[in-house]
């Protein structure tokens, strides 16, 4: 992704780093904006307590002085904000339970052209660990992962202009599976609703270890990696008998300059 931000021709005065502790893109960001303020938007109040701390500056820095003050709050402070030029999420789209919902809550968080940056895991992912947990009846082993053409039918409905998605596939290797099941701890949990909802037994763990090992050698998972850009379309208002538009929307379409 942050090789993509060369697309993004409008320098931001404000940036949105969603789940900015899992994304890890924080320095990054910094780095490619030093004049923008970089706000790190978590989902509850202790990473937003975690993201802060990231961006505080030591007291004796001269950049603490001369450089913009950046922030760190809550997915339901940032939502309604509807001020950031720029939108960044990487590798979180996937955890939002509700992908529409998630894609909404951006739009308003964006002004009226701004810029969503996102990646998140496609269908492909793990789907050798998906066939073992279907070949031994244990369940759904990942979250349903989106396609890429629904993400992006998902943008345009939730109000965001020229969609482009694009996919990159990647196969990882591992010496043996409790690397491999080390690892893929390290990427969050299981979401599908569905999955095993206690806890496993050692017996269950070595029949996982024996299965995903099979005959030896590196064990091989693909991941799908999925990455998408748009822009917030200029509000337009539904012709009715009666229609009612936001101040916010009717400001925007002011600003626009284009009839609606």
């Amino acid at each position: 992704m942050g090789e993509r931000l060369a697309i993004v021709k409008r320098t931001p005065r404000e940036v949105l780093d969603w789940w900015s502790v899992q994304g890890g893109s924080l320095a990054l960001l910094r780095e490619h904006y030093p004049a923008a303020r970089v706000v790190a938007v978590e989902p509850g109040e202790a990473a937003a307590a975690r993201a802060a701390e990231a961006l505080r500056t030591p007291w004796w820095s001269p950049s603490r002085w001369r450089g913009p003050a950046h922030a760190a709050m809550t997915e339901a402070e940032a939502g309604e904000g509807a001020g950031a030029e720029l939108l960044w999420a990487n590798m979180m789209l996937h955890w939002a339970p509700d992908p529409p919902a998630q894609l909404a809550r951006w739009q308003r968080a964006l002004a009226v052209d701004g810029f969503l940056m996102f990646s998140c895991l496609g269908p492909d992912t793990l789907r050798e660990l998906r066939t073992v947990y279907e070949r031994h009846g244990w369940g759904p082993a990942t979250p349903a992962f989106i396609d890429m053409h629904d993400l992006g039918d998902m943008l345009v409905h939730a109000g965001f202009a020229d969609p482009v998605m694009d996919m990159e596939p990647l196969t990882l290797t591992w010496d043996s599976a409790d690397a491999l099941l080390q690892e893929l701890r390290t990427l969050g949990r299981n979401t599908h609703p569905q999955r095993h909802p206690g806890l496993r037994t050692p017996r269950w763990k070595r029949a996982l270890g024996q299965a995903l090992q099979g005959g030896g050698g590196r064990i091989a998972m693909r991941f799908e990696i999925i990455y998408g850009h748009a822009f917030k379309a200029v509000p337009r208002a539904r012709v009715a008998d009666e229609t009612r538009v936001s101040l916010a929307d009717m400001r925007s379409m002011m600003r626009s300059g284009k009839p609606r």
